[in-house]
């Protein structure tokens, strides 16, 4: 390292006999006695003493106090020689003969101090230190590990890239021959809160609780390389950039102190920019960052990241420097004088004041200065009592949060939120102690969100995207108070913590609506009565009340110890024989504890960087739930024959583990498959897009000091996932917490999916699933389950699609099984449950109220639907499911889904059809029919019209079988109006290529359904069975028949004009008038229902009476008077009748005169008689309530009413008198007589 000119080479002059230790100048008080702050140290000017002389003054007897192996080191290390001076890590010189040197035992010693003691530490210890010893401690006090840089400048936990993961390996900081030391430097960075990394080579020990000793810090996590962020504007991928393009610059590192300039390029809209960053450190972690740019973030900006990489990569390019109180400490009077003149007169525009106002207080006696030893150094290195963890911006961390939270979920905000969780995670992960401050800065604002106040007022529940938010929370402070290596100050601070959230008003809820009946944490879960004593009066579960509860938890248990110590902890083989509660038969530990503690256990160990006392842990409590699934089945076999006899059963898990707040089955499952996950070579780069490759997983097998199991984690893997998500359970209450079930459900199996079946998981899934079928009332899918049950359906649709490849009768048998949903039934059994609560829920008015029930149907649908399609072509197969989907399925909607998804399937576009699934999907059809045909359902007509579509595709004999049967089917307006119509449309006889007979067999069955429908509704089908008769005489005179006879009764005149129409279009014109006059009975035409739809029903009935002939005329113009009383409407039908001569239709057989028929004469005077009558009485009642603004209309109205008097023979003389007598009766509208007197005088 090039480390400054030659008065730095120096060591410190030895010490008179008898003089106390001098101490340097710094920020920390000299013990009492100690050399004062204004004296300088004896012998500073130099006594010739030469690095020889450092060697015989007691140094390996002071250093042998920090560790033995050094103390020869640092005596030889005094000397001339490598580790005294030259450049690299070890001390010695580059090339490439120093890389296969061995590390020195200074830096071994150095780098272990480094990173565990505070500097202040070391200098209490030893009288004086050597300043190479000096040197090695400063440089190795650095943070070592890129992966920490990054942790702390971008969101995104994952890889590393190609470029970090190369510049790792070749960084001059880790050496091959310094590999182990490295990762222990790694680790030590790491440790925040739980003591420093000391024994990151050494093998993992037990884990125990309570403070550690320097010397046994908890184990490194397992070295990875730094993460990767996804996009190249993060400051991670921006620093390295700009290091990469050489814009660090003057990098000077003096004690623990780092400086230098980052210049950022000029853009097109800014200039180029240079920034002076500082960093100081502390114990390989970063304690604080300032940068010239004003960064403000969470995290460290790209120049400072840009600088600490340099420092990383390039510390033989970097200048090093003591604390610069130990510069001082070399200087005389003179020298010291001369360098605070230089200083004042460099920045005199900015510290002359300051210099003034220290200079006046030094001199001062009474001064606070000098009642203080020694004097403030900022390149010396933390104190003692200092904080030693990385630094976090707290002020940046709080407006974050409140920033995101404000946005509601919007704008990708829960997003932004769940990475600072995870961020948290993976500081955990690494041991930081910033975890849990970053979480508790995160809490503190998710309590302050304003909108908790809110949503509790209005009584409304929290928003999803929010809820998840929170349940994460939760869980991440379970994960912080079960870290195995927090103190007990720490553990007892969060509990206070913790209980002061629970205790607000504000704090949600764990379940999310009310308090959840479900067992404390630290207690197994039992059947006992004392949980029905009280089941309404239950404690209020707030999302933190586990994370309380597991406060109470400790990892002090020896047997615990010994299952997380060792892969080679088992039973002596004498002990194997009989029961025991810590092993099993094969001696492998067990871990009896209520299993979804046992799993936080594992989630924190996993979560705190111990991957394999996670692992160790987990295969205990799947032995243990092994054994627990083994006893319950002879459980079961006792119990079968009754069980089976009531067809009921008790639920005897009253905490599901699929949706539980701890998550336990993920848990387990995600801990043995990271253990197998494979990382692919060329996945280190991660695209910006953030598109990653599903995981690619191998076995690796289970450490265990059995015999060899032959089992891998693996396969351990899905066993616990099978087990979980088989196991029968109540449906818990309220929304929120069903809707978790489903969720968490779906993960699970997404998880699954990604497994490659190969055959040892095959042969697990196998074994699995014949467990779960045989498991009686503790599986879900055993032979009777209780109505309350949660539903297996999405579980067994991918057991299905996962054994039918392999073995078809099980899969088939599992999926059949799992259909039911006895919640649905209409009669439930009358099963014992082992809690009153519940007891409510088998009385019809379901409670609790089951919020997903939609959801868990169409998941119901889904299985079917999954079977017929892998059951096409099988009738055997079809016929099973078809009668599970009828027996099982009680939606009618659902249904017709299935049976248009049987349809797809039969009929594709590519190939010919399969008739036995044709059938199927025919015979849902007609299910469905007969489920809707008396309840309202607004898709009917299009399930109506499908039917007939599939039916058409079987072929004619289903045609007449639905043709038929129509009235259990269909009502008669479908049958008549769609099915009869579209069966004996032109389309469906080509599309069927019907021979003459066949064709004749449809036309009759659609005939009889025709008269049948007309006589059951003739209101409604007249018409159309009239028109599906008209090719068959007899057919078509008995419908007509039908529509006479219903005529006087059941139907109105809007339908029997229609049908009349109907008649004169199929050239019936003395039918369409008798049907005609029977309409025109039923109709009434109030005088001011000028625009009523029936007028030209009217108009056109007497236009077919006045073409037919006298007679007719003269029978339908009473029925016209008697109806209608609207003047206009009788003046136009008066109008019409005297323009042409009647019978113009020309019936044969008839003789017509060609005569235009008199109105003076019958039976047009009786017509204008009335017409003549209808207008007076109009005038009158419209004179009744007339305004002004209608003036000039009844005027007009008036001179129609004189053209229809005048056709009488005396009309004028009426019509004069008429007119006289309003002028008498209305006098009082003056200005209407007015206008009256003035058109017709």
């Amino acid at each position: 390292m090039a480390e400054g000119g030659e008065g730095e080479e120096l060591l410190r002059p030895p010490l008179p006999a008898g003089a106390p230790g001098p101490k340097r100048l710094c920020s920390r008080a000299c013990p009492a006695g100690g050399t004062g702050a204004a004296h300088p140290r004896p012998g500073a000017a130099g006594t010739g003493a030469g690095p020889g002389a450092a060697g015989a003054s007691g140094v390996p007897a002071a250093l042998a106090g920090c560790c033995p192996a050094a103390a020869g080191a640092a005596a030889g290390a005094a000397g001339p020689g490598p580790a005294a001076g030259g450049s690299g890590p070890s001390g010695g010189g580059g090339g490439a003969g120093s890389l296969l040197q061995p590390e020195s035992l200074l830096d071994a010693a150095a780098k272990r101090v480094a990173g565990s003691w505070a500097f202040e530490r070391v200098e209490g210890r030893f009288q004086r230190i050597p300043e190479p010893v000096q040197r090695r401690i400063v440089y190795w006090s650095f943070p070592r590990s890129e992966r920490q840089i990054c942790m702390y400048s971008s969101f995104q936990p994952g890889r590393a890239t190609a470029a970090t993961a190369a510049a790792t390996a070749g960084s001059a900081a880790s050496p091959p021959a310094t590999t182990t030391a490295a990762a222990a430097g790694s680790a030590a960075s790491a440790g925040g809160g739980g003591g420093p990394a000391a024994a990151a080579a050494a093998p993992a020990a037990g884990v125990t609780a309570g403070e550690e000793s320097p010397a046994t810090g908890p184990p490194a996590p397992p070295p990875a390389a730094p993460s990767a962020p996804h996009g190249e504007g993060l400051p991670f991928r921006r620093g390295i950039r700009l290091l990469e393009t050489g814009a660090v610059d003057n990098v000077l590192q003096v004690g623990f102190h780092l400086s230098g300039t980052v210049t950022e390029p000029a853009t097109a809209t800014e200039p180029e920019m240079t920034y002076k960053v500082a960093i100081s450190f502390d114990r390989c972690k970063i304690t604080s960052v300032t940068c010239g740019c004003g960064n403000k973030d969470i995290f460290y900006c790209a120049h400072v990241v840009a600088l600490s990489l340099y420092r990383i990569r390039k510390p033989d390019q970097v200048k090093l420097r003591l604390p610069i109180s130990e510069t001082l400490f070399q200087m005389n009077r003179d020298q010291l004088q001369k360098f605070v003149q230089y200083l004042i007169t460099a920045h005199h525009t900015e510290v002359l004041p300051t210099a003034q106002k220290l200079a006046d207080e030094i001199l001062s006696s009474n001064s606070e200065i000098n009642q203080v030893h020694g004097a403030p150094d900022p390149t010396a290195g933390a104190s003692i009592d200092d904080e030693n963890c990385w630094h976090l911006d707290e002020e940046q961390v709080r407006e974050q949060v409140k920033l995101f939270l404000s946005q509601g979920g919007y704008y990708g905000s829960g997003k932004q939120l769940n990475s600072m969780f995870a961020k948290v995670r993976e500081m955990l992960r690494m041991r930081d102690s910033n975890g849990a401050r970053m979480l508790t800065l995160i809490t503190e604002q998710f309590m302050a969100d304003p909108r908790l106040s809110l949503w509790r007022q209005q009584g409304t529940g929290i928003t999803e995207k929010c809820r998840q938010l929170w349940d994460e929370l939760g869980a991440l402070w379970v994960c912080v108070v079960l870290n195995p290596h927090c103190k007990l100050e720490e553990k007892s601070c969060w509990l206070r913590q913790l209980r002061k959230w629970g205790e607000m008003d504000v704090c949600p809820l764990e379940d999310g609506n009310y308090g959840n009946e479900l067992p404390n944490i630290t207690n197994a879960l039992t059947q006992s009565s004392s949980h029905n004593q009280d089941s309404l009066a239950r404690p209020r579960r707030t999302v933190f009340t586990r994370a309380i509860e597991g406060c109470d938890l400790h990892w002090q248990d020896s047997h615990l110890q010994r299952i997380i110590s060792s892969d080679f902890y088992v039973s002596p083989s004498y002990q194997r024989e009989g029961e025991s509660l810590l092993f099993n038969s094969q001696g492998q530990p067990l871990w009896l504890e209520h299993v979804p503690t046992a799993c936080a256990r594992v989630d924190a160990l996993r979560s705190h960087g111990y991957p394999r006392e996670a692992l160790r842990l987990t295969v205990a409590i799947i032995n243990t739930l092994r054994l627990q699934q083994q006893r319950q089945l002879e459980i079961y076999k006792h119990q079968k024959k009754e069980l089976l006899q009531r067809g009921a059963t008790t639920i005897t898990n009253l905490e599901g583990w699929v949706g539980h707040p701890l998550n336990p089955i993920g848990c387990l499952f995600l801990t043995l498959t990271e253990a197998c996950r494979l990382e692919e070579e060329n996945c280190l780069e991660i695209s910006d897009t953030g598109d990653s490759k599903p995981p690619v997983y191998q076995h690796v097998p289970v450490a265990t000091g059995s015999q060899d199991s032959g089992e891998s984690y693996l396969s351990l893997a899905l066993e616990v996932a099978l087990m979980g998500m088989g196991q029968q359970r109540v449906m818990p209450e309220g929304l929120y917490a069903q809707d978790k079930v489903c969720r968490n459900e779906e993960q699970i199996i997404a998880r699954l999916q990604d497994l490659e079946l190969d055959p040892v998981l095959v042969q697990t899934l196998r074994k699995q699933c014949i467990l779960l079928l045989e498991g009686g009332p503790f599986s879900g899918l055993g032979e009777v389950i209780h109505r309350e049950s949660v539903p297996m359906h999405t579980f067994a649709k991918y057991l299905f699609s996962a054994l039918l490849p392999h073995d078809a009768d099980l899969a088939y048998k599992l999926a059949l099984r799992a259909m039911r949903l006895p919640v649905l039934e209409t009669t439930a059994p009358s099963g014992d449950v082992s809690h009153p609560h519940h007891l409510v829920s088998v009385v019809p008015s379901r409670y609790p109220r089951w919020f997903t029930l939609g959801h868990l149907e169409s998941q119901q649908c889904e299985l079917a639907s999954t079977m017929l399609t892998a059951a096409k072509g099988d009738m055997l197969r079809l016929r099973t499911v078809l009668e599970a989907i009828q027996k099982n399925i009680h939606s009618s909607s659902l249904i017709f889904k299935l049976a248009q998804d049987a349809f797809k399937i039969a009929t594709p576009a590519d190939s010919n059809s399969d008739t036995t699934l044709l059938n199927v999907a025919l015979e849902l059809g007609l299910q469905v029919m007969r489920m809707t045909l008396s309840t309202l359902n607004w898709r009917r007509r299009e399930m109506v019209r499908w039917l007939v579509t599939c039916a058409t595709e079987v072929g004619v004999r289903a045609l007449v079988s639905i043709l038929q049967s129509w009235y259990s089917l269909f009502t008669p307006t479908e049958a008549t109006s769609i099915v009869a119509a579209t069966v004996m449309s032109h389309n469906t006889i080509l599309r069927l290529s019907l021979d003459y007979p066949q064709r004749e067999e449809l036309a009759s069955c659609a005939r009889t359904l025709a008269l049948q429908c007309a006589m059951k509704d003739p209101q409604n089908c007249a018409l159309s069975a009239l028109t599906l008769c008209e090719k068959d005489h007899i057919a078509f005179e008995t419908a007509y028949q039908i529509v006479i006879d219903a005529a006087s009764t059941g139907m109105t005149y809007t339908q029997l004009f229609t049908i009349a129409r109907y008649m004169e279009h199929r050239g019936y014109p003395l039918r369409a008038f008798k049907l005609a006059s029977l309409a025109m009975t039923h109709l009434n035409l109030a005088y001011n229902q000028d625009t009523h739809p029936a007028i030209n029903d009217v108009l056109w009935a007497c236009a077919l009476s006045h073409s037919l002939g006298k007679n007719e005329l003269a029978a339908i113009i009473p029925l016209v008077v008697k109806s209608v009383h609207c003047a206009t409407v009788l003046s136009d039908i008066l109008r019409r009748c005297t323009m042409t001569a009647p019978g113009l239709a020309g019936i044969p057989g008839r003789r017509n005169s060609g005569k235009l028929m008199s109105t003076d004469k019958a039976p047009l005077r009786q017509l204008l008689d009335a017409t003549i009558s209808a207008y007076i009485n109009t005038t009158h009642s419209r004179l009744t309530h007339i305004s002004p603004r209608h003036y000039g209309e009844f005027i007009e109205f008036l001179s129609k009413a004189r053209e229809t008097f005048l056709l009488a023979q005396d009309g004028h003389i009426q019509f004069a008198q008429f007119i006289d007598n309003l002028k008498q009766i209305y006098k009082g509208k003056k200005k209407l007589m007015l206008l009256v007197r003035e058109r017709f005088g």
